[in-house]
């Protein structure tokens, strides 16, 4: 096995020759611009990002703009990136640091750890890509890497082969070219050691990889078998009055928290089922509406089977939705609020 040194150098070279450098969080570094890049690729395809990080830069430029900006336009600007705990916890500690920092991104692992929604890895990624301290990542691309030079055939998402792995990580983090090293480490990841096929050919590191040795890469790393995901059915209700649609605001925590999202009820859209939920909902009346087109969203845990309906209404309803703040959400003049994709899609429709 090759020493850490060794390691590092054959990286870095690789990493002059062929690394990114032209993300758009790259360019002006800042550890606020790296911070929203890093929580905006959690789970993220870069390329998916790229839109979603300009837009949201161009409105929240620093750390003050975002701290004061209103929820639900943090929530809209970061509608169809899904995880939008993500935006939540971004706007909480955005104004965490201004109070408590005075507006001074921390350069510290340990404070940063305490801001909502950074763990290890992503406070790791910020210091050493903002600051170039000597501190560990270990996303996804790292334990791939990792994994398969090392030859590690355990499932990886036991705790003891996580704690292995982030011990491969810290020792091989170099004292110096830390922000090249953690972004070469990222970019051997997704662009030659990818999942399925990883082109071994053109790895630096290739050589001493033990699982290119045993003719085993393509079948690491290994993870416990996910449970088949269960399938949901939900109907969600267009009520629309004129050019007008009623939008009822989620609650904080859970799917879609803080999002506005249409009336629902679980199940598919059965004619008593709809008439008794909009009777107690909203003490309306209905005997037509329209089945709109069906649909499919999928989340970490379960699919979603969504049925849109429409009903068309000529007056307001007398009542709210049960605890929760609700909004006539106008088609032609269309609020900056924060939308699921879902519920984007069937607006669009209506459009």
């Amino acid at each position: 096995m090759i020493s850490d040194k060794q390691f590092q150098n054959r990286l870095l070279t690789w990493f002059d020759q062929h690394g990114r450098k032209h993300l758009p969080w790259q360019q002006n570094k800042t550890a606020y611009r790296v911070w929203i890049s890093e929580i905006m690729l959690q789970q993220t395809q870069v390329n998916t990002v790229i839109p979603y990080y300009q837009r949201f830069m161009q409105r929240f430029p620093d750390l003050s703009s975002l701290a004061q900006a209103e929820p639900d336009e943090v929530l809209h600007l970061w509608a169809g990136l899904g995880y939008y705990s993500r935006a939540r916890n971004l706007h909480r500690a955005a104004q965490l640091i201004m109070q408590n920092h005075q507006g001074e991104f921390p350069a510290s692992l340990a404070i940063l750890q305490k801001l909502p929604g950074i763990g290890q890895s992503t406070a790791g990624a910020i210091l050493a890509l903002a600051f170039n301290q000597p501190a560990a990542i270990l996303d996804g691309n790292v334990k791939r890497v990792l994994a398969r030079f090392h030859g590690i055939t355990d499932f990886i998402n036991e705790k003891s082969v996580e704690n292995r792995l982030w011990e491969l990580a810290a020792h091989y983090t170099p004292k110096k070219c830390v922000a090249d090293y953690t972004q070469a480490m990222m970019d051997l990841g997704a662009t030659l050691c990818i999942r399925g096929k990883p082109a071994c050919e053109r790895c630096p590191l290739s050589e001493d990889c033990l699982a290119r040795q045993q003719n085993i890469a393509a079948l690491l790393p290994r993870k416990k078998a996910a449970r088949e995901l269960a399938v949901r059915t939900a109907t969600f209700v267009v009520f629309k009055m004129q050019a007008s649609i009623l939008l009822h605001k989620r609650p904080d925590k859970g799917i879609w928290g803080g999002l506005w999202s249409l009336p629902e009820f679980a199940g598919e859209p059965e004619k008593k089922r709809i008439q008794i939920f909009c009777r107690e909902q909203l003490q309306v009346k209905i005997n037509d509406y329209q089945i709109l087109e069906t649909f499919r969203h999928s989340f970490t845990h379960y699919h979603l089977d969504i049925f849109p309906i429409l009903i068309p209404l000529k007056k307001k309803p007398p009542v709210a939705i049960e605890d929760s703040a609700q909004i006539w959400y106008n088609l032609q003049q269309p609020k900056a609020i924060g939308l699921p994709k879902p519920i984007q899609s069937i607006v669009r429709n209506l459009s």
